[in-house]
């Protein structure tokens, strides 16, 4: 295109213009070279790793009040280890339109969706389970009839979608969903996490040399799925109010309780039972809740629920192996540590991660290895590989560490990569001292989890990954998924007030022996357990199975190696306490396994979704092939009315910062245009956020040679007139 426009112009214009361009590229790229973060020590070579793009569904930024007000309530019930947690959402119509809204909110990665119901004035409608494309299609015909529906579907494990449709002018459409998750339990402390806000997801470029099956069409499923507006800062927080009430039942008196991110009121029910309000009334749905609780006596070392269902008994089962301390001198460590400065880190979760970083640099020893990869869209190593851990080098680390600074895409996969690459892959795997440790912080908000889960069972190797997730709002099923298939764990910081004391339990842990090795075997009827790939666990980490089988009897026995000597814990079975929801949750890990087994290549695509639809179905979950709907059969709209289609926006998580995000543009996007007929796309042009600065240094120095050239062709052309 350039040559061809050359040729219209004189010699010596073209050879004025090719230099002229030539100077602009090269400008425009030393520019962006000199304003990407390099901090003193790093290496000069950053690799560029390609362009992708964040974008928040390809309708932008929201700067008007939406159409359709949201308000959310959610009551849980934590009894023992399992919380059941009922969500409603009021879909109030402030206009004089018909309306149909969408609403993108999180969910715990391990949650088991299993009820919908739609209330409309004093009607209640029940939801049914389905097939996806079948509940997408009966929703959709229901919307055109005029007839309000309801739809929940999983975009991921831990990213759900509602959808509301006929919902009349001044009017209010109750959705109600119903989920139970296992409650965590580390080193004696149990906690509730409840998400309450998606983090913008950065979703990665097409095809590239690290990932050629990245097609147009996954990229565009991606943004469809993963993304929705966002809310201007100019609108404020009045937007997605939530209220939460928890009322606990752990089985033991409670002691301890705090809610490190929001004020909370707290009143005694009993010897073992409180409730738990925010002191608030209603909060912003800006930051993850969070509820964490001890027991008042010691820690409890077990816990067993079982239930029956069809014929089939269910037992869920969390064994925590006894903490062995490591006698003498820890052995010498390998250490990789992998920070992302991608834009969505801008504000306190770059701090955050920074001061995770030096505290962790501060715990290494002479005799340990280390190295540190920072990446955004592109990518540095530190070193070209693990060094000795001496003062020099740790000092080296430390001033990478100070000067990084948040920007760009979030392309963690060529960093996972350059981590998982081990220079001495031939040790023992399961030998102490060739244990090799990755981890990873970050906030995870991606789109390609898939890909990571990937990398990592096929180069995993001896390398465990730990991951620990930064902010207000960390994409935790990610967290998970990379622990899991890295057979390490995961932490959560949500803010710099935790960095000390949530490292430090991390680092601890990963000094002290693993329990490694573990078997379960049962000397009564057979059981179908789940992870059938056990993990390995760190100090205070429950083990926690779900089983299935014709009859729960007999004794259950774990066994495994803590360090270099033996372990085995056994358990009757028949001490299990009845619960009601041990076999969704025993389904929803099957699915999750499934879903593991697919990204490692073990399980073909087409099989894995008809094994995780034939769970949906027969446990009335909510999962990637299956979906709730709900109909009201008496049509609403009026003939002729027509449906307005509003996707709501969601809040910025607390601690982001916006313009470090957008690179200070997107406050500018076009917003989502009110008014849109139903099932009409929106295009907004937002930034690409993942630039990558080494292409236009490249396209630069092309253009300086085409500009030399053509001025070398000119002058020759003038010699001989």
């Amino acid at each position: 295109m350039v040559l061809s426009r050359l040729s219209l112009f004189s010699g010596r214009s073209r050879c004025r213009i090719a230099l002229a361009l030539a100077l602009l590229l090269a400008v425009v790229g030393g520019t962006l070279l000199a304003g990407r973060l390099r901090a003193e020590d790093a290496p000069s070579d950053g690799d560029a790793i390609g362009s992708g793009t964040l974008l928040l569904s390809g309708k932008g930024v929201a700067e008007s009040l939406p159409a359709v007000r949201l308000g959310t309530d959610m009551d849980v019930t934590v009894s023992g280890a399992i919380a059941r947690v009922r969500v409603t959402q009021a879909f109030r119509n402030t206009s004089d339109r018909w309306m149909e809204a969408t609403y993108l909110y999180p969910l715990p990665e391990d949650g088991a969706v299993d009820s919908l119901k739609m209330v409309v004035g004093d009607r209640v409608i029940v939801g049914h389970i389905k097939r996806r494309a079948e509940a997408r299609e009966i929703y959709e015909k229901a919307r055109e009839r005029g007839q309000k529906a309801g739809l929940v579907e999983a975009e991921r494990p831990n990213m759900f979608r509602n959808s509301v449709a006929n919902v009349g002018p001044g009017e209010t459409v109750l959705i109600q969903i119903e989920y139970q998750a296992p409650v965590r339990q580390v080193s004696g402390e149990f906690s509730l996490r409840l998400p309450l806000v998606v983090g913008p997801r950065y979703v990665p470029a097409q095809a590239t040399a690290d990932n050629p099956a990245r097609t147009e069409a996954a990229v565009a499923k991606d943004i469809d799925e993963v993304t929705a507006p966002l809310a201007a800062p100019a609108l404020g927080k009045g937007l997605n109010p939530v209220s939460i009430t928890v009322h606990l039942a752990p089985g033991f008196v409670p002691a301890n309780l705090i809610s490190p991110y929001h004020r909370i009121a707290v009143s005694d029910d009993g010897a073992q039972t409180r409730t738990i309000r925010l002191a608030d009334g209603e909060v912003p749905a800006d930051r993850d809740f969070e509820l964490r609780w001890r027991s008042a006596s010691a820690d409890p070392t077990l816990s067993l629920f079982r239930q029956s269902l069809d014929g089939k008994d269910y037992v869920m089962a969390a064994i925590v192996p006894p903490a062995r301390l490591p006698q003498g001198k820890a052995p010498p460590r390998e250490m990789v540590f992998v920070i992302d400065n991608s834009g969505s880190m801008g504000g306190q979760s770059m701090d955050a991660a920074k001061e995770s970083l030096l505290h962790a640099l501060d715990t290494l020893r002479p005799e340990d290895r280390f190295n540190v990869i920072r990446f955004d869209d592109t990518m540095t190593q530190l070193f070209d590989q693990s060094v000795p851990a001496t003062p020099e080098q740790v000092a080296t680390a430390r001033r990478f560490t100070e000067g990084l600074e948040a920007n760009g895409g979030t392309e963690m996969l060529p960093a996972l990569k350059a981590a998982l690459v081990d220079a001495t892959p031939d040790e023992a795997p399961n030998a102490v001292q060739g244990v090799r440790q990755v981890v990873f912080l970050t906030d995870g908000d991606l789109s390609n989890e898939k890909d990571m889960m990937a990398e990592i069972a096929a180069h995993g190797g001896r390398s465990r990954v730990f991951m620990v997730g930064i902010g207000s709002a960390p994409n935790t099923f990610l967290m998970r998924r990379m622990a899991e298939a890295g057979r390490g764990t995961y932490t959560n910081i949500g803010d710099g007030s935790e960095v000390n004391a949530k490292m430090t339990a991390l680092l601890d842990r990963l000094k002290a022996p693993v329990a490694r090795d573990l078997k379960v075997t049962v000397d009564g009827a057979p059981i179908d357990f789940t992870p059938r790939r056990l993990p390995d666990l760190y100090v205070g980490e429950p083990l926690v199975l779900l089983g299935r089988g014709q009859a729960l009897s007999g004794r259950l026995t774990v066994s495994g190696m803590i360090g270099d000597k033996p372990w085995s814990q056994t358990v009757d079975l028949s001490a299990a306490v009845d619960s009601p929801a041990v076999a969704r949750l025993w389904a929803n890990r099957r699915v999750a396994e499934i879903e593991a087994a697919r990204a490692a290549g073990e399980v073909e695509d087409d099989q894995a979704d008809g094994q995780i639809a034939d769970l949906g179905l027969a446990y009335s979950l909510v999962t990637s092939q299956t979906s709730l709907v709900a109909v009201d059969e008496t049509p609403t709209r009026p003939a002729g009315a027509r449906l307005t289609r509003e996707e709501l926006p969601l809040l910025l998580p607390a601690g982001w910062d916006f313009d470090t995000l957008f690179n200070g543009a997107a406050a500018h996007a076009t917003p989502p245009t009110v008014g849109a007929e139903a099932g009409e796309a929106e295009a907004v042009t937002l930034p690409r956020t993942a630039t990558g600065y080494m292409a236009l240094v490249e396209k630069g120095g092309l253009a300086l040679l085409l500009g030399a050239v053509l001025l070398l062709a000119g002058t020759r052309r003038k010699v001989r007139a």
